[in-house]
């Protein structure tokens, strides 16, 4: 059994395509995934949230969504202001722990960045991977100020003691400019390790669940279960 946290620099980075691909190649080697989004917020009651983005790329059936929030704020703001209690996080590891006792992997999408709050007692996504002792994949963007923030997402993983699985850019243009290209080289040093992934802009908005499989395939390491080779990218892109 394996546990994931997926986090970010920050909102919009595409993390739940990433969760979805982690999950789409753990099921095309006919292993379970299970997926849980602890809190989904911005979006109302019956809309459809992440996990319903995960299912309709990956395929999976194994999904969990916590609490959902109608502001689109972080978890412990857009709860406070909806007037609906907050989600455990310590719910949100026991759910996670009984998930691992019978799936291959288990997919924690956070909100946003690493330390968004998600209680008035300031508990974050950062918590929750050290209670679950889970490695922490960080969804980076390409190019822009990805390096900044990227230095201060891996600087508060340190200090927390938590394991980096890595650096997935979240979407990689199809005509990468001098800003995505020079920011290679930056988000490897610092990783201290070769990029994890880049999953192709679009990726997240393929229709067909085999196609997306063939992207999340070439877009994440093997480390993740894919073919992506940090080498041969940083050849083709970087200054």
């Amino acid at each position: 059994m394996s546990i994931i946290v997926v986090t970010g620099t920050g909102a919009g980075v595409g993390k739940t395509v990433v969760a979805a691909a982690l999950a789409a190649l753990t099921r095309a080697r006919g292993s379970a995934a299970a997926v849980v989004k602890p809190a989904q917020t911005g979006a109302a009651a019956g809309a459809p949230g992440d996990v319903d983005e995960v299912i309709r790329l990956s395929g999976i059936g194994t999904t969990f969504e916590l609490g959902r929030f109608p502001g689109a704020l972080p978890p412990a703001a857009a709860a406070r202001v909806a007037g609906i209690p907050p989600v455990s996080l310590d719910g949100a590891a026991e759910l996670v722990r009984e998930l691992a006792d019978s799936n291959r992997l288990v997919v924690v999408e956070g909100t946003g960045g690493l330390l968004e709050r998600y209680d008035d007692d300031g508990a974050t996504v950062a918590d929750l991977a050290r209670t679950l002792r889970a490695q922490v994949l960080v969804v980076v963007r390409a190019g822009g100020d990805t390096v900044g923030h990227t230095a201060l997402t891996l600087e508060a993983l340190a200090h927390r003691g938590l394991d980096l699985a890595g650096i997935v850019i979240g979407s990689w243009p199809d005509t990468p400019g001098t800003a995505e290209r020079s920011s290679l080289a930056d988000l490897e040093m610092l990783a201290a390790r070769p990029l994890a992934g880049a999953l192709r802009e679009g990726a997240g908005g393929l229709r067909d669940r085999q196609a997306f499989a063939e992207a999340a395939r070439e877009g994440l390491g093997a480390t993740l279960g894919g073919a992506f080779d940090p080498a041969a990218f940083r050849s083709r892109h970087s200054l």
